[in-house]
Order: C-alpha cells, then structure tokens, then sequence
C-alpha cells in the first residue's frame, strides 16, 4: 500500500475544499500567462493531477483554465508539460465547445499525448468514426504540403481505434489508407533527410550534406527504403515508413480477409520499381498496379518483407542494430505468414525465402525468438508446399527446451505457440506429443510463470502411450528443477573455481556413477532411457539431491504439482481402458513412498493421490478385485498407517466399500477372508501398542476406517461377525479403563468408541448390517420421481397439486 507521507497528500488532496480549489485554479491560469513555465508550474501541475485524479467525482475546469491547458498541450515542446497537461484535462469533463477537435489547423500540432487526450474525448462509435474520417483526410495531402512532422502521430492514432473498434473505418476509409500504406512502403525517399540524426530506431554517421540512405553494414543501399536503414537524417516520408510497418501485420490481420473488388482504377503513374528480390518461382505477368487495393498492399508488403529478409544478412556495425535486425525478422516473418493464409497463391514464393533463412539462422539458437515465426510458417504451409518440416520440429521441441529452458522470454513465446496451435500440432506433429520430457523444463525452472500455460497444455499430452511416464515426470518435477539448477552451475562454474565445489548434489552430478539417473531426467523424448531402472534408485536420488529441499526454485516447483496432479488425473479417466487405470492405480501405491522429501510436497501429492484413488476405483469397481493383492499388501503394511494415513485410508475404504459379489462378482468369500485378517492384524496392532518412537498417534479417522472395513467385509461373509463383535466389546472394555497407549484425546477416544458401538450394534442383525453398510444402488442412487411404476411419482404430483391449490 501507500507510505504514511504518500496517504497524507492523497487525504489533503480529497479534503480540499471549494474555495481553496478555486483560488488554487486561478494561481496556475495566471502560471500559464508568461512564456516561461519554471519549477512552479509544474508542481502546480502535478498537485492539480493529484487533486483531481484522487477523487472519484469528475471535476469540471474554470473554462479560462481549460483554454489554457488545451493550448500549452498543443504548443509546448516541453514532454514533461505535454504528459501533465494530457493527464489533467483526461481528469476532467471539457466545458460545451471546448473539447480537443481535430482538424488541418491542429494536424501539425498533435503529439502523442494530445492524442491520448483525443481519443479519451471520444463517447461514441460515431464520435470514433468521425475522428477516423478527419484523421484520413488529413492524409490525402502530400507530405510537402503541410509542416514537418505532421502526419507522424497519425497512424498510431489510427492503429489505436482499430485496436478498440475496428467497425469505425469505412470500406473507401479501408481502401484509402491500404493505398497510403502502399505508398508509404514502397516509395518513402531514398535520400536521407537534411534535420539533425533522429537517433531511436536509425542511427549512422555525421554527414554535412544529405546523401543516400545507407544498410546497416555501411554501405549504399540499392533499393527502396526500408526500417533497417540508416542516415544522418530521415524524410516524413520515411517516417511514414517505419509508422507503416509498424502496424501493417495489425491492419492486414484486421482488414484484409476479404479481397477487395478487382477494379483497374487504382493506378500509380510512378514506373514499378522492382525489388532485389524477384518472384521464387514465375513473375506475374500484370502489373501490380491493376490490382486491387488491398490485393495491392499484401503484394507490396510481401516485397517488403522480402527485402527486410535480404537485409538481415548483412552484419550489423552496431550491436542494438543486430537486435533491430531480429525484431525486423520477427515481423517480417509474421507478415510473410499472414498475406500467405490470406492468397495461398503467395505460399510458392515465399517458402523458399523462408527455408532459406531456416537454413542461416537454425545453428545460431541466439535467433530462437526469430525461429519460432519460421515454425510457425511451417506449420501453416509446409503441407500445401509439400516440405519436410521435421528438422523445424526437432529444433523447436528438442533442442529450444533443453538448452534455453531459463530463457522467460522464449519459454513465454513457445508456450504461447503451442496455446494457439494445439489443434494443429496434435494432428500434424507427432513430435509435441512424444517431447513432453523436454517441455516440462520450462515448468521446473520457472514455474510460477507457466503454470497456467501448462494448465491448458497438460490434457493434450495425456494419451493412452504416454500417461504412465507423465505421470512419473510430474511427479519427479521437484528433482528436475534441482538437476537444471546443478546444470547450469556445472556449466557457469568448472570445478577449477571455488562456485563449482562445495555442493554434494554438484559433486553427485558429475560423477559418472550416478550420471545415468541425472541424464534420465533431462532426457528429452518420451520412452528414452530405463523408466523402470530409474525408478527402482529413486531413494538414492533423493538423498543426493537431500541439500535441494530448500532452493527457492525447488519449493516453488513443487508446489505446482498438486494443481497439475488434478488436471492430469481429470484427462486421464477419458482416455485410459482399464488396463491403463490398473496400472495407474499401481504407480500411486508405489509412488506414494517415492516423493521427493519436501514434507509439505508429501503431504499434497499424498491428499491428491487419496482423492483420485477413490474416483479411479468408483468408476470401475472391479479394479479393487483386479489389484487387490498390491492394495491387500499396501493396506497390511502398519508403518503406512503413520507415513501415508491419507492414502492408506482410502486405500482401507476402497477395500471395504468395492470388495464385494455387488461391484465385481470374481470376489470370492476367500478374498474377502484374506481381506479381513490383513486389516484386522493393522488394527489390533494400532490399537494394542504405543506408535513408533517419533511417530504421532494414529489418526482417529484411521481406526474408525479399519473398524467399519472390518463391519463391511463381515456383513458379507457372517463368519466373520463373531471376530468382529469380539474386538469391538474389547475396544469398549478396554477404554473404560481411562487413558490407551494409541490415542491421547479424550474425545477422540470417545468418537472412536461411539463408532465401535454403532457397528456392534449393526452387526447384531446381520441381515441388517448388510443393508445398511453395503446398501444396493437403487437406495444410493434413488430415482423414485422418475420411476412411472412407483407410487412415489403419484405422491409427488399430489402434494404439488395440494401445495399449489392452497
């Protein structure tokens, strides 16, 4: 929240009272009066902000105030009184007839924040569609004809309605500025502007007198101008050039989906200038002149795109140049895809500029953010061109995760093409699918940035083939994370240099011993390496990993699983046979001991493993009499009633609910025998001694578990009930003595035994005991008020009827 001082001014600022307000509106006019606006003025300015802006009211400005605002905001060259004149007047409701107009006279002083101060005092559709005509026919002129500079903030203007309302241009609005685009790409000057160096995005040497613009290497260019030229100065036109491109992959996605009508009339008397790069494969016989406007500008932006491509092969002087030349590619990259899904046409020519740059940039992974728009090129088109893309998708799924997986710009990027393609991707690249090793990296190092992406990836990387080793891999996330901690140390810091010693886990990593352990985890396609082998040493990973329990990076990872957990196990029930959910139900009772030794990790994964056992085995019953000697084996094990009690006790409500002739009718009375001396030599053991040294007191809900398995498994085999009756009347007997040696809570000893003498009673009428522990599925799931041959339907209906007529 705000500091004391900060919360001071904002409660002086909204307990201003009216006449102190208007005095303090008269000092700023009088401010504004000279020609000169000092330190004053601007505190001024700044407190006013602070006034008006802490208010939930919208104030209205004395109309001498607002004259004046209005015209230091167009006049000043100051920013810093441009950004507070914007700011105060977008605070305020404008007096009738003092609102910010666009028009000729004001064209050559609009700047950004004039224009954010613009577009705020727009209230309707029709007010944006009026301001979109002013601002069109502003550009109609030609750029000799007005100031320097005025048409510079124009088209941002125009990008930004666009953004927020599209529908606002006409369709002769949409073909004039496709015309200016076109112009503006292709015919921008190819001198250099005779003002001073524009620095941003250009930059280049001092030269007394304009000369031609230059390639980022330095040397002369050839053909027309472009964003990845440079001069001591630039042209309006030129300008217009870098605005246009700017927003031409916003405005071709926007307007150009639809071709425009085949007219002749769009002509240019300028002769066509020919670029260095000429069609891949047949030149079009027609000038590109007769073609339709927007037909027009996607063949001029393809040009475009071309050159930027040809111009990115030159080595850069300047390193923030090389940057330019990669975000340049990205666009360009970008564009070239969209003009091709609009005229599949194009596909032809362009695949071989793109193969061609796949080709140059692939062994540089510096250019990994210029490779994913080639990927996505790929996808789009490969098939139509008939190219073999799997050399892209081994790039972009192999080695952009294993070796850039701490990069948060690219991991952002690629999870958002995987988002956005997952149709495709499922379909056509067998690849996505099988890496899931390797994309799981991202989610190790930086977990709590993708984690929602990987919310929407997961149910696509559940298959029949893949769900058990996914299931392993999510669970050994926390180990992942710490192994791409000790990699990246391995690499940053040899064992010469005092960072590479000192870590056991770092030493362990390095050793050959257990190097093969370390490899399966960072291996990067699915069914690589010894699932089984690796699983069988996880105890001993744990233990050389033991010093990563408390890495921030560790602790953050391990706390996603849990969520991710849900997702898998909510997709795998829609694809898995039961085969697939036996096995499945095997890996939790083996992994529920083989968890990375984060106590509050183990106890998540514990609750979550509990949760879905129970919709596994309701879903598909007979998986209980499947798999009912590992469950048998888990349930008779006493140590798990202490280290594992949420799953051991669904594990013990499972055997007692779903062993019976109802859900599987393989279940014999033997099982059911078998069954019930396994649980019964746990309970007498928890019940009859004190727990391990170290170890709490057994959870009430644990005995009352076994105790009701118990009752369950003997209302179905009635030579049981007697063992049953005898253990509870000990139970109750035993307690009246005082304090047991198993539970030191009156009241959860009270609650136990209260449970014991339900079921004791119960099991006096074993006929109904049977009823009531095991009732059949027309009483658990009732469907009386829909049964027509019921009586409770009638019933029903004649309660309603008596209901309603009263």
């Amino acid at each position: 929240m705000y500091s004391h001082g900060s919360e001071s001014l904002i409660k002086q600022a909204r307990e201003i009272q009216e006449p102190e307000l208007q005095k303090f509106y008269s000092r700023i006019a009088k401010l504004l009066q000279g020609r000169e606006y000092g330190h004053e003025t601007i505190d001024s300015l700044q407190r006013l902000y602070l006034i008006l802006s802490a208010t939930k009211y919208t104030r209205m400005l004395p109309s001498e105030l607002q004259k004046r605002l209005l015209s230091l905001l167009l006049s000043s060259s100051v920013e810093q009184l441009q950004v507070l004149c914007s700011a105060v007047l977008r605070e305020t409701l404008p007096p009738s007839g003092q609102e910010l107009n666009f028009n000729q006279d004001t064209s050559s002083l609009l700047s950004s924040h004039a224009a954010v101060l613009l577009l705020s005092q727009t209230g309707s559709r029709g007010d944006l569609s009026c301001l979109s005509a002013q601002l069109l026919r502003s550009l109609e002129g030609r750029p000799s004809e007005g100031p320097a500079h005025s048409l510079t903030h124009t088209l941002p203007i125009i990008n930004t309605i666009l953004t927020h309302s599209p529908e606002c241009l006409t369709e002769d609005h949409v073909t004039l500025l496709s015309k200016k685009l076109v112009d503006w790409l292709r015919y921008a000057s190819i001198q250099q502007g005779g003002g001073a160096s524009s620095g941003g995005f250009f930059t280049g040497p001092r030269s007394r007198q304009p000369g031609p613009i230059a390639e980022l290497d330095g040397t002369v260019s050839g053909d027309f101008f472009t964003v990845l030229c440079v001069g001591q100065g630039f042209t309006e036109d030129q300008w217009m050039n870098v605005y246009s491109f700017s927003m031409l992959r916003h405005w071709l996605l926007t307007y150009n989906s639809t071709s425009g009508g085949h007219t002749t009339g769009d002509t240019d008397d300028r002769s066509e200038v020919d670029g260095s790069v000429v069609s891949m494969v047949s030149a079009t016989s027609s000038s590109s002149r007769l073609l339709p406007p927007k037909e027009r500008l996607r063949e001029k932006a393809f040009q475009y795109c071309q050159r930027l491509i040809e111009q990115s092969d030159r080595k850069a002087q300047k390193r923030t140049d090389t940057e330019l030349q990669k975000a340049c590619l990205v666009e360009a990259v970008c564009i070239l895809d969209s003009v091709c899904v609009e005229d599949a046409s194009l596909v032809y020519r362009a695949f071989p500029c793109v193969k061609a740059l796949y080709g140059r940039l692939s062994s540089d992974l510096s250019f990994a953010r210029v490779l994913l728009p080639i990927a996505q090129f790929y996808l789009n088109h490969g098939e139509m061109a008939a190219v073999d893309c799997e050399c892209v998708w081994k790039l972009v799924f192999g080695r952009f995760p294993a070796e850039l997986f701490n990069d948060h710009f690219l991991a952002h990027e690629l999870l958002q093409f995987l988002r956005q393609n997952l149709g495709n991707l499922q379909l056509r690249v067998p690849q996505y699918i099988s890496s899931f090793p390797n994309l799981l990296k991202f989610l190790a190092w930086d977990s709590p940035a993708v984690v929602d992406d990987f919310v929407d990836l997961l149910p696509s990387l559940v298959t029949a083939g893949t769900a058990v080793e996914l299931l392993h891999s999510l669970l050994d996330l926390p180990c992942l994370s710490a192994t791409l901690v000790l990699q990246l140390r391995s690499m940053y810091f040899p064992i010469s240099e005092p960072g590479g010693r000192g870590l056991l886990s770092l030493e362990a990593f390095r050793s050959p011993s257990y190097r093969g352990l370390f490899l399966f985890l960072l291996r990067g396609e699915a069914g690589s390496g010894n699932c089984c082998d690796t699983i069988a040493r996880l105890n001993k990973l744990h233990e050389l990993l033991a010093e990563a329990v408390d890495w921030a990076r560790v602790v953050q990872c391990a706390q996603t699983v849990p969520v991710l957990l849900h997702v898998y196990f909510n997709t795998v029930i829609t694809v898995a046979d039961e085969k697939l959910l036996a096995q499945l139900i095997l890996v939790l009772l083996e992994r529920s001991s083989l968890l990375f030794n984060i106590p509050k990790y183990i106890k998540e994964i514990h609750r979550v493993f509990s949760c879905h056992l129970l919709r596994l085995c309701k879903l598909r019953p007979s998986l209980v009499v499947d798999q009912s000697h590992e469950l048998l084996e888990f349930a008779g094990t006493t140590a798990n009633v202490f280290s594992k009690e949420d799953v051991f006790t669904h594990v013990v409500w499972v055997l007692g609910e779903y062993l019976s002739v109802s859900s599987d009718s393989r279940c014999s009375v033997e099982l059911i025998t078998s069954c019930f001396e396994s649980l019964e030599a746990v309970l007498f053991e928890v019940t009859s001694s004190a727990p391990p040294p170290g170890e709490a007191h057994a959870a009430p809900r644990v005995i009352t578990s076994l105790m009701s398995a118990l009752a369950k498994l003997a209302s179905r085999s009635h030579d049981l009930i007697p063992r049953v009756s005898l253990f509870l009347s000990k139970l109750r007997t035993v307690t009246r003595g005082g304090s047991v040696p198993w539970c030191s809570n009156e009241e959860d000893i009270a609650a136990v035994v209260t449970r014991g003498e339900e079921l004791w009673s119960l099991l006096k009428v074993p006929s109904v005991a049977q009823i009531v522990l095991t009732p059949p599925p027309h009483v658990t799931t009732p469907q009386w008020h829909r049964d027509t041959n019921a009586a409770m339907p009638l019933q029903l209906r004649a309660l309603t009827s008596l209901t309603q007529s009263h």
